[in-house]
């Protein structure tokens, strides 16, 4: 579609979205204090991580920019996801860790209705045209929002984050057969997992779940130390680390198994 959305049609009722996966700067590189901290936050390799999803007929749709220019995922309006607790903005003007992105002036309404005009609403007219073609042909569509994060981030959460923190808003954005069904396979896999923890899923799936109307959506937030060698203290000389298939290997196994299982329950009969 464009060099920085990326869209991959299957017929699968079955969709799987990456949102934070860029790392592209745009016209707006030169704004940041550092180019490295404004793609530190980015969900690494997590493309790769989920590579086998279209052999199984899923519609995968992604981002290039990164995060850090405009965040796909937090309401357009400004409001907060997680009232009280802190997060990023639509366009951040920190990092996860708190430092500041911008050199000077951070983006007014003017510049952050630009971005959103150049890079949020297409994207999002992207998911919804997706979400609209599988609707036509099937009673239910899983969206699927993927994610990750670093283990240790102390402004966001406290101690550890679990492997698998799966973010149905509570219960509200899928049916509770389809949580059930991916909680089933992370418990299986003996990682530690959590439902509606911190993560309890973003704008993408509260915004698009509608159990009710046949689009149930459902995020999974990894912590990333399941397939990448997680430095302590990341820096511009250990960040990124290279995505490492064999130390994902059991990740992605189970991976397989909660896409699988999404697919399985879109395909059940409404």
């Amino acid at each position: 579609m464009s060099d920085w959305l990326k869209v991959t049609e299957g017929d699968a009722p079955l969709i799987v979205a990456f949102p934070h996966i860029g790392s592209g700067l745009a016209d707006v590189a030169g704004a940041f204090r550092s180019p490295w901290l404004a793609r530190r936050d980015a969900d690494w390799w997590v493309d790769d991580l989920y590579a086998f999803a279209a052999d199984l007929g899923a519609t995968l749709v992604a981002t290039g920019i990164s995060r850090s220019v405009i965040d796909v995922n937090r309401d357009p309006s400004g409001a907060s996801l997680y009232p009280g607790q802190a997060t990023t903005e639509l366009c951040p003007t920190t990092t996860f860790d708190g430092e500041p992105l911008y050199a000077d002036a951070v983006p007014d309404e003017v510049e952050i209705a630009r971005r959103r005009a150049l890079w949020f609403d297409p994207y999002h007219a992207a998911l919804q045209a997706q979400i609209d073609r599988l609707r036509a042909a099937h009673p239910r569509v899983v969206l699927y929002d993927a994610h990750s994060i670093r283990s240790h981030v102390p402004r966001l959460f406290e101690g550890e984050l679990p492997q698998f923190n799966i973010g149905t808003n509570g219960g509200a954005t899928c049916d509770p057969a389809l949580a059930a069904a991916v909680e089933a396979v992370c418990k299986a896999s003996g990682e530690s997992h959590v439902l509606d923890g911190r993560f309890r899923g973003g704008w993408t799936t509260r915004h698009y779940g509608r159990p009710e109307n046949g689009v149930h959506a459902i995020q999974i937030e990894l912590a990333i130390r399941g397939y990448m060698d997680e430095p302590e203290t990341p820096s511009e000389a250990n960040w990124p680390p290279a995505f490492d298939a064999a130390r994902a290997a059991f990740l992605t196994a189970t991976l397989v198994q909660i896409i699988e299982a999404a697919r399985a329950f879109a395909f059940q009969e409404a």
